[in-house]
């Protein structure tokens, strides 16, 4: 091979390492699910268990192994709330939580015992595959997820 070729290879590996390292890891691995998938009980192998509602509200338990919730008051105390999903609104760069979305890769808890207590929630497919979505909660989606901080629908075996 000659000397194009290897510079070929090497700048194409470099934009690859830079794409995931730069905000983009997160993005190839979203999921985009519509509310009806997200209704029912989401667990993981830590023991936090978060049940969806499509009445946009939430019920859950074992926030306190949440690091995302680390700056909230007693998260462990924590148990309802509401729900939205993440959207831009007539199709603008800015992205706020809408409780009228319905579908979107993140979302946002709202608790109802501590409503200053807010946290993002991340959906992660296989390379956006939504059939068997997992989900983190995550105050950096490209951190991605600490051991066993994956929610699933059977708790089990996540996407990473």
């Amino acid at each position: 091979m000659n000397t194009r070729g290897w510079r070929a290879i090497v700048l194409a590996a470099a934009g690859v390492v830079l794409t995931a390292s730069c905000g983009y890891g997160a993005a190839i691995h979203s999921a985009v699910i519509p509310q009806e998938q997200l209704a029912g009980t989401w667990a993981s192998p830590d023991g936090t268990s978060l049940t969806f509602s499509g009445e946009r509200t939430f019920a859950g338990s074992g926030f306190d192994k949440v690091g995302a919730m680390a700056g909230c008051a007693a998260p462990g105390t924590l148990s309802t709330g509401r729900w939205a999903f993440y959207a831009s609104p007539e199709g603008g760069g800015l992205v706020v939580s809408d409780e009228t979305a319905t579908r979107g890769g993140s979302l946002q808890l709202s608790f109802t015992d501590d409503p200053t207590c807010t946290v993002s929630v991340y959906l992660y497919g296989n390379f956006g595959n939504a059939e068997d979505p997992s989900m983190c909660p995550t105050k950096d989606p490209d951190d991605g997820c600490p051991p066993g901080g994956y929610l699933t629908r059977d708790g089990g075996t996540t996407h990473s």
